[in-house]
This record gives C-alpha cells, sequence and structure tokens, in this order.
C-alpha cells in the first residue's frame, strides 16, 4: 500500500509585522488572525507573536455543548470544563494539557468567550519542549473583525470546520511570508 504524502496547510502574509494573513490549501484560502506581534522565527513565550516555521497538525479539541463533533480524521476530543494548557515555563508541564484547578500559570481550555469552540493544536515546541520557546500554538475560532491573537492562527469557525474535513494526522501548517 502506498504511503499518503503529508499535505500542508499553508499561512501568508506579506510582512512579519501583519498581523492579518491569508490561510488555505491550493486555491482554497480564507482570511486569518495572527499574533498581536505578527511573525517571529524565535518565538518567546508572552511575546505575542506567531511562530514562523513548519509545524505538524496533533489533534482536536472542541466545545460539545456548543459544536457538533467536527468532521476529521484527526485525533478529537471534546472540551472539559478542567481542561487547561500549562504555560509556566518552570513548571514541568510545560506547553502541555493539565486539568484545572492547577498550581502554576495554565491557560484555560473552556472559555465564555467562543474562541476555543474548536481547537487545533499545532507541534510548535513540543517535541522535545524547550522552556520559554512558547506554549499553545493553536489554531482557533477568530474574533469579530481578526483581531489579533496571543500567538495562535485563527478563522471563522465555518472556516474552521471546514479545513478539518481536509486535514489528517501527519500534516502540517507552514507559516511564513
Amino acid at each position: 500500500m502506498k504511503k499518503r504524502p503529508n499535505r500542508q496547510l499553508f499561512v501568508r502574509v506579506l510582512s512579519s509585522r501583519s498581523t492579518r494573513g491569508i490561510c488555505g490549501v491550493g486555491s482554497r484560502q480564507v482570511a486569518c488572525a495572527l499574533g498581536r506581534s505578527g511573525l517571529r522565527v524565535l518565538k518567546r513565550e508572552g511575546d505575542g507573536a506567531t511562530p514562523s516555521g513548519r509545524w505538524p497538525v496533533r489533534q482536536v479539541f472542541y466545545r460539545l455543548d456548543r459544536v457538533m463533533r467536527p468532521r476529521t480524521l484527526l485525533p478529537i476530543r471534546h472540551i472539559r470544563a478542567d481542561d487547561g494548557w500549562c504555560d509556566d515555563p518552570a513548571d514541568r508541564n510545560y506547553n502541555r494539557a493539565i486539568r484545572h484547578p492547577y498550581p502554576a500559570s495554565a491557560e484555560q481550555m473552556w472559555r465564555a468567550d467562543g474562541l476555543y469552540d474548536v481547537v487545533v493544536v499545532l507541534g510548535h515546541n513540543d517535541r522535545p519542549r524547550m522552556r520559554g520557546r512558547g506554549s499553545a500554538i493553536f489554531m482557533h475560532v477568530a474574533r469579530e473583525g481578526y483581531r489579533p491573537t496571543e500567538g495562535c492562527i485563527a478563522v471563522t469557525r465555518s472556516d474552521l470546520l471546514k479545513l478539518l474535513v481536509w486535514l489528517r494526522a501527519g500534516d502540517e501548517v507552514v507559516i511564513g511570508t
């Protein structure tokens, strides 16, 4: 049996300082929001930048109470009220999923604003993890008007659900100018 080659979802911006870009596959392109500090090759925790580079697509989380289970071939699970993601570089679980309450700084995955109704986890700084090089780089639902993210990639919920149908384990997101 022939192995299917990995596919790439691209994210392009006109300049590394831009907070908006185009995300897509081939001719299927949609607008996206990026980090408030634009793109950076050397990502640092809390810098507000989206890391440029090639990142594997790891898994999908979704809010069962807000969204039907997305159609995808990626590993998937629903978000629980106590789910979080550690963003404390000094903690042993830095850049990993955790459960709240948690003793170190950790982002809450169960959000009231709807941004994490659907989340695609990107393999940035996870294998191996390097303390302080950035955590929780996701594709998630965009704010109104595509306002900048804290370093993630954000598209409309409907666009994200369409992209999920296309993505498979082993695929990558390529981010650059």
